[in-house]
């Protein structure tokens, strides 16, 4: 196996190109959030073992985890909520003997520059650049050697920002009259519309297309940023045509993709950049860039990113959206680096409604004060129709808007109205069916005291004695730990599932040789002694390809960096079922004996895949291998 090492690349900005103006490179780059960063050329290099063993040194993982997750002891390893997903049961576990993080919840783990890739959203390179920075250590230069993947991410990067130029450009030409005019339409002034770096993509096929290769960009490069699109002929044209372009700035600075919209009728109205080597909808919420320095003390989640640009020109600079999906847990977890308090603003429409919701169940249970704002609807020729919050700020006013947010609803009381809505609490079955709904609602809040208060808030909606309201979400309780303890039970029936990766793609197909295979990697990196002059079993002796890898490139590095080391080389699901494995108890008495009878079991497995069975013994086998460990039965 070749040993992958990412490199360090240097990203450019906008301003660093010799032939940029002195506004777009310098000014343009401060109206619209990007960080001014200095000259130079980028630097390329082939991170050393003993450069990344040092690194990981001097960044101890419990300082490094204790700026982001508050910690406590707990006997060897120390404890907190984990910041990856929502809990309120400390589940997020760190050992500061092994270098490495682990929550029981989510199943991530990892060592420290696992840990700063996933809170950072950072590629490897960054990450070491992070926590270079972090130690104060200069990072060395090797050569030239770059991944493949990586170079391709670096050149789409470059793109985007070339790209992101070129549009600004064209509005501020005749070409881009149209896209002006729209602007003017929707009361978007200049300067606003230069702050969020809005461009125009003309009514042209290959406009784009002919001008960045003009600049050396190639159309597979177009075509990976998601700019180009090849049609049923095989023709290369551009994807944005006749739009009003906004492009996605993340908190770094970077270019990563672009949001559109039209200025005719033409469909479909929004259209944004799709999934690309350097933008994920789920990890990038429009406008962060800017709602980062706000000095409001929360951050308003809008349905659009017109919205965004309404509410920020109104005085709400902090205002963000979601690119054209619901709320995700990695847009949560980005957004909890900047504030603790989130105003859910929605369309006060069906959809609106169901994103709300949605949003609503995912923040249950996080750190974050949840508020939710109804936008009332407004009255247009004698029928009430929805608005957005750029509607509401065109027609009410600042001011208004500025009254609605300060009495916005938190999260339950905006539950409580919602399903009192959908029914007529002056009819008997309504009454009882409403409780029977909010009780399900209130029955997961795990503060007794907030449980008492809203429970008693519903009996008062619903026009029913407090301790009936108060019997019928402890009911409610009780079924839900009534199947929660039977999934338990279910589980623990049948174990040899539970030993199961959970990333599919990673399954075992023999368990036997499997707990083998991870009882020789946990016993090799809990004790170096134990690594032998020679490979005691080959990595095409295991029988699963992800255990085979996480050992190849741990005996290239037997006896050094530990599990912090193999995130140059492992990827994101290998490293949370490493510490899944390491997690596993192992007796250091009779190490060897143990490390021996396992690589016993591993020939042993490797021998009978290898013979001639009997075909209709080997067909039995599988059935029973299959249906032991819960696989599809054939």
């Amino acid at each position: 196996m070749v040993l992958w090492r990412p490199p360090y690349v240097r990203k450019k900005t906008f301003g660093e190109k010799e032939d940029f103006s002195k506004f777009f490179g310098i000014v343009y780059c401060t109206k619209i959030g990007l960080p001014e960063r200095g000259g130079g050329k980028g630097r390329l290099m082939r991170f050393s073992e003993a450069f990344l063993d040092e690194l990981a040194a001097r960044n101890d993982i419990v300082d490094v985890v204790s700026s982001y997750v508050e910690l406590k002891r707990k006997g060897a390893n120390y404890f907190g909520l984990c910041p990856f997903h929502s809990e309120k049961t400390p589940s997020f576990s760190v050992a500061p003997d092994k270098q490495m993080y682990h929550c029981f919840g989510c199943k991530k783990g990892g060592g420290v520059f696992n840990f700063i890739m996933e809170i950072e959203n950072l590629t490897f390179p960054e990450a070491v650049e992070f926590l270079a920075r972090r130690a104060g250590m200069s990072l060395p230069q090797e050569g030239e050697m770059q991944n493949d993947g990586d170079r391709l991410r670096r050149r789409v990067l470059e793109l985007n920002r070339t790209a992101a130029r070129w549009f600004y450009d064209q509005l501020q030409q005749p070409q881009g009259a149209a896209v002006q005019a729209y602007l003017d339409k929707r009361q978007i002034r200049r300067s606003v519309a230069v702050r969020f770096g809005m461009g125009a993509s003309l009514d042209q096929w290959d406009a784009l297309l002919r001008a960045m290769s003009e600049k050396g960009f190639t159309k597979k490069e177009l075509m990976a940023a998601g700019l180009a699109v090849a049609g049923r002929g095989g023709r290369i044209y551009d994807k944005f045509r006749n739009r009003l372009m906004l492009p996605v700035i993340d908190v770094r600075g970077d270019v990563v993709g672009f949001g559109s919209r039209v200025i005719d009728n033409s469909e479909p109205k929004y259209m944004n950049t799709t999934d690309t080597p350097t933008y994920s909808k789920r990890r990038v919420l429009y406008g962060l860039n800017l709602a980062k320095k706000t000095k409001r003390p929360n951050i308003i989640l809008c349905e659009g990113n017109l919205d965004v640009v309404t509410l920020h020109q109104a005085g709400f600079d902090n205002a963000v959206a979601c690119m054209g999906t619901a709320l995700t847990q990695e847009q949560i977890h980005l957004l909890s680096r900047f504030t603790k308090e989130l105003v859910l603003c929605y369309d006060n429409d069906k959809a609106g409604q169901m994103a709300t919701d949605r949003a609503l169940e995912l923040l249950e249970n996080t750190e974050f004060k949840v508020k939710v704002l109804r936008l009332p609807q407004r009255l247009v020729d004698g029928q009430y129709v929805k608005q957005d919050a750029d509607d509401f700020i065109k027609y009410q006013g600042r001011d208004a808007f500025e009254k609605l947010l300060s009495g916005s609803a938190n999260g339950m009381e905006f539950t409580l109205s919602q399903v009192a809505d959908k029914y007529d609490l002056k009819e008997d079955k309504d009454r009882i069916a409403y409780a029977a709904e909010i009780a399900e609602t209130l029955a997961r809040l795990g503060d007794p005291v907030e449980r008492e208060v809203y429970t008693t808030r519903a009996a008062e909606a619903a026009g029913l004695p407090a301790e009936a309201m108060r019997m019928e979400v402890e009911r409610a309780r009780k079924r839900s730990y009534a199947k929660e303890k039977k999934q338990q039970e279910r589980r623990e029936m049948n174990p040899v599932s539970d030993r199961q990766p959970i990333e599919r793609g990673m399954r075992y197909a023999n368990m036997r040789s499997a707990m083998a295979e991870e009882g020789v990697i946990r016993l090799l990196l809990q004790d170096d002694s134990l690594f032998p002059e020679q490979m005691p079993v080959l990595p095409e002796d295991f029988s699963s390809p992800a255990l085979a890898h996480i050992y190849d490139e741990m005996w290239k590095r037997r006896g050094r960096g530990g599990v912090a080391s193999l995130a140059a080389v492992l990827g994101p699901e290998e490293m949370d079922h490493l510490t899944v494995i390491l997690q596993k108890p192992e007796s250091a008495a009779n190490a060897p004996q143990a490390l021996a009878d396992y690589i016993r079991i591993i020939q042993e497995e490797y021998n009978k895949r290898a013979g001639d069975l009997d075909p209709l013994a080997a067909a039995c086998k599988t059935y029973k291998d299959k249906k032991g460990y819960g696989g599809k039965r054939t």
